[in-house]
């Protein structure tokens, strides 16, 4: 039986990559967006009631990779991250689907640094987007267990996949452009995650037995700045870039510290890149099967 899959945030990243792949699964996938889908909504308003069969929701509809500067922009993500995905539920309350996948975010956890953290660290995150992310985890926590839905929260580090935007997107035309560095030799490791296995992921948690299951996803590999930008560059066809000693970064680092948000580098962004920050899917290995992608290998841009 082909399974009916709502997938909201359908004209996003992971909706453009997701989707295609889906429908050559055989799940038979309707998107759900502000422009371009099947179902045409704004998340951050009322939603109409959808009556429709449904048996997966795959709800990665959310606002990431900006800084808020005011407080409508604060505002902005949890009207989205965590207002949309109650709104979400509550469309479907008449007809829930047996399975939810929700995409949140390490950054739950709110660190900057850290090896091999696993799902038992507390969710500390403070900044608007970690704390909107955690408001939608403990409500679908509540909301599914009261209608008998199988949730699963999937924790994504950094994704990467083709037109990845933040920071990988930013690494990538930095590096095409000519204007990018690593820093300290590029030697910190960062988790990563290739698009492409969240389809092997929902197809896992379908044949799964499990009613609520909480993971990061990541690869098993944890590459470094350097190792990353390294395949960039050889894939763009350029030099692989070249390196800032840390006493110049340290000092141009606390410039920025002085200058504030315009100039590209102070103390807390220079701790994210020469320090590691790595998390662990052996929790999502032992109870679904997972195999992860090599991202590094199959790498594009």
């Amino acid at each position: 039986m082909h399974k009916n899959l709502l997938f909201t945030g359908g004209n996003g990243f992971l909706g453009l990559n997701v989707i295609p792949l889906l429908k050559n699964k055989g799940f038979n996938v309707r998107s759900l967006g502000f422009q371009n889908c099947d179902i045409n909504i704004d998340i951050t308003k009322p939603f109409p009631e959808l009556t429709e069969k449904i048996d997966i929701v795959f709800h990665a509809a959310g606002k990431a990779h900006s800084v808020p500067k005011t407080d409508k922009e604060i505002e902005a993500f949890y009207n989205v991250n965590y207002k949309g995905t109650k709104g979400l539920c509550e469309a479907l309350q008449k007809s829930p689907p047996e399975y939810f996948i929700f995409i949140s975010t390490v950054a739950v956890y709110g660190l900057n640094t850290g090896e091999d953290i696993d799902e038992n660290y507390p969710l500390t995150g403070i900044d608007p987007y970690a704390k909107s992310k955690i408001l939608a985890e403990n409500y679908l926590i509540e909301w599914a267990a009261k209608n008998n839905v199988k949730l699963f929260i999937l924790r994504p580090s950094l994704i990467a996949g083709k037109n990845a935007p933040g920071n990988l997107g930013d690494m990538i035309k930095a590096i095409k452009n000519g204007k990018y560095l690593n820093i300290a030799g590029g030697l910190a490791q960062k988790s990563i995650l290739w698009i492409e296995d969240f389809v092997d992921i929902v197809e896992l948690i379908i044949k799964s037995d499990r009613n609520l299951g909480i993971y990061n996803v990541c690869d098993n590999h944890q590459p470094t700045f350097f190792e990353l930008s390294a395949k960039i560059a050889k894939l763009l066809g350029k030099k692989t870039p070249g390196n800032v000693p840390y006493f110049i970064a340290k000092s141009l680092a606390l410039v920025g510290d002085i200058i504030g948000r315009k100039f590209p580098l102070n103390s807390k962004r220079l701790e994210k890149i020469v320090k590691p920050l790595t998390f662990s899917n052996n929790k999502i290995k032992s109870e679904l099967g997972w195999i992860a992608s090599n991202t590094v290998n199959k790498f594009v841009v």
